[in-house]
C-alpha cells in the first residue's frame, strides 16, 4: 500500500461495519460500542507500567496544546488520534490527504503542519528541501527496541532488499538541520517508523481454483477481462515489474529505480496486456478495490492487505497471495510510514511533539493496526494490548485458537484461520522491493500515462 493517491481505509471500515450490522447472522459488537470498551480498557492501562510515563511535562502547560497530524488514511486514523489526545492530555488532529497532496503539504505549507506522515521517498525528498528537524535518538525511549529492520537494515539475520528505499536508507541524518540522509545509524533520524507491511496479489480462491504464489498469475491469458493493476504510477510500475519478472520477461538491475530502457520494456508490455484486454480495470482506491473483488468483476489484482480483510468481512473468499522470493524473483513488496517533526516546531509544542512520538511506539497503535495486518516497529510493547490469540494469529503466523476480529471488533477470521503468507518474520524478509521515487519518475509518470491512454 503506501505511496496511494487514495487510500480510504477509515471510510471503507464504516461501509463494512455497516454490513455487518445489517446481516443478522454476524450480529456482534457495533464500532461505537467497540470503541467505548477499547478506550476504557486502555485508560485503565494507560495507568499502569504498560504505558507509564505520559506525559512527562505539566499537564497545565500542555492541556491549550493542538498537534496536527496530517497523512494518508491508512496510517493517519482518528481512532488513533482520539486514543492518544485521552492519554495524553493535549489535542491531536488527524487530516487525511492523498500521497501527491500530502508531500505537496508537507513542502510548499509546512507550517501549517506539525507531525508529518511519511514513507521513505518522501522522507528523502522533505529532508532535501529542508522543512523537517532531526528526530533526537536518545529522546525515544523504546529505540533501542526497535527491530534491526530500522537499526541495521536486517532482520533474523538477513538483510532486508535495498531495491527501492528502505526504511534503513532513508531513517537517518548526521545533524539535526541536515539536508542529506546519512548511510547507517546516527543521532539524529529523518523519521520515527510507525506502520510497515508487505504487499502482493489479492485473488478469490472460489473462482480461480487454485493457491496463487507468483506474481505472473496476474498478467496470465486465462484471467484476461478479470485482472486489474494498482493506479498510482511510482507503485503500479513496481507491481507490473514483479509480473514481468516473475514471467521471465524482463529483468532488472533494480525494479526501485529503474533505467529508461526498464521503463520502456515494462510500459510497453503493460500497453500490449491493455490492448489485449487484460485487465478489467486500473484502481486507484481503496474502495475501489474492494468493490471491484467483492462483486467478482474481477479475480485476480494488486491490492492491499486491509482491503483483502474488507472483502472477507463481507463473507466473501480472498486470498492474499505468499509471493516468497524464489531464485531472486518474486517477493513482496514493501512499505513503511512514520512521523517527522516539521522545523518550525519548538518549545512546548515540541516537547508535546516527542511525547507523541514515545506514546505511538508504547503499544496501543501498534495492537490497533495489527487488527488490520499492519506491523509495528516495536513488536514486544503492541503484544501487551493484544490477546496471545491476536499474537499468535497476526505476528506468528499459527492458527488462530479463536475468532479474530478487526480494529473496530468486526468479526474478522474464524477460529482455526492461518494469516495468508505466514509469520511477520516469514513475510518481511521476502519483502523483494520497496516503495520509492524514482531518479526517472518524470519520465515514468509520462509512460504510465500513455498506458492509461491506450
Amino acid at each position: 500500500m503506501s505511496n496511494t493517491e487514495d487510500g480510504k481505509i477509515s471510510r471503507a471500515r464504516g461501509k463494512v461495519t455497516a454490513d455487518r450490522k445489517r446481516s443478522p447472522s454476524r450480529a456482534g459488537v457495533s464500532r461505537r460500542s467497540f470503541l467505548q470498551g477499547t478506550a476504557a480498557v486502555a485508560g485503565g492501562v494507560a495507568g499502569s507500567a504498560a504505558i507509564g510515563g505520559f506525559p512527562t511535562i505539566w499537564a497545565q502547560e500542555i492541556k491549550d496544546i493542538e498537534l496536527s497530524h496530517v497523512g494518508v488514511s491508512y496510517s493517519v486514523v482518528k481512532a488513533i488520534g482520539d486514543q492518544a489526545s485521552k492519554d495524553l492530555g493535549f489535542k491531536v488532529t488527524m487530516q487525511n490527504l492523498d500521497t501527491s497532496a500530502a508531500i505537496n503539504r508537507f513542502i510548499t505549507q509546512p507550517d501549517t503542519v506539525d507531525i508529518a506522515d511519511v514513507e521513505g521517498w518522501q522522507a528523502k525528498l522533505a529532508t532535501r528541501r529542508g522543512v523537517l528537524q532531526g528526530i533526537e535518538r536518545k529522546r525515544i525511549k523504546e529505540v533501542d527496541n526497535m527491530l534491526t529492520i530500522f537499526t541495521k537494515g536486517e532482520l533474523d539475520g538477513k538483510t532486508v532488499s535495498r531495491q527501492g528505499i528502505s526504511p534503513y536508507e532513508a531513517m537517518y541524518i548526521e545533524e539535526k538541520d541536515a539536508t542529506d540522509l546519512h548511510e547507517g545509524v546516527t543521532d539524529w533520524m529523518t523519521f520515527l517508523p510507525q506502520v510497515y507491511n508487505a504487499d502482493s496479489i489479492g485473488y478469490r480462491p472460489d473462482l480461480i481454483g487454485h493457491e496463487v504464489t507468483e506474481w505472473k498469475e496476474l498478467i496470465d491469458p486465462k484471467y484476461n477481462g478479470k485482472a486489474a493493476i494498482l493506479d498510482v504510477p511510482a507503485i503500479g510500475i513496481m507491481d507490473a515489474a514483479l509480473c514481468f519478472e516473475s514471467a521471465g520477461m524482463i529483468t532488472y538491475k533494480n525494479k526501485g529505480n529503474m533505467t529508461r530502457e526498464e521503463i520502456d520494456k515494462t510500459i510497453d508490455a503493460l500497453i500490449k496486456l491493455k490492448k489485449e484486454g487484460q485487465f478489467r480495470a486500473t484502481w486507484t482506491t481503496f474502495d475501489q478495490s474492494v468493490q471491484l473483488m467483492a462483486a467478482g468483476e474481477v479475480i485476480i489484482q494488486s491490492m492491499w492487505s486491509p482491503a483483502v480483510a474488507a472483502v472477507r468481512v463481507k463473507g466473501i473468499p480472498c486470498t492474499y497471495a505468499p509471493v516468497n522470493i524464489k531464485d531472486g524473483n518474486e517477493g513482496y513488496r514493501g512499505w513503511c510510514n512514520g512521523m517527522a517533526l516539521m522545523r518550525h516546531l519548538e518549545g512546548k509544542k515540541l516537547e508535546a511533539a516527542y511525547e507523541y512520538l514515545n506514546w505511538y511506539l508504547s503499544g496501543w497503535q501498534g495492537a490497533f493496526v495489527a487488527r488490520y495486518g499492519y506491523y509495528s516497529p516495536v513488536p514486544s510493547t503492541a503484544k501487551k494490548f493484544l490477546s496471545p490469540a491476536e499474537w499468535d494469529y497476526w505476528y506468528e503466523g499459527k492458527p488462530a485458537p479463536t475468532e479474530i476480529m478487526d480494529p473496530y471488533g468486526v468479526p474478522m477470521e474464524p477460529p482455526g484461520a492461518v494469516r495468508d503468507g505466514g509469520s511477520f518474520v516469514e513475510r518481511v524478509t521476502n519483502i523483494s522491493c520497496w516503495n520509492t521515487l524514482m531518479d526517472q519518475a518524470a519520465y515514468m509518470n509520462k509512460r504510465w500515462n500513455e498506458f492509461k491512454a491506450a
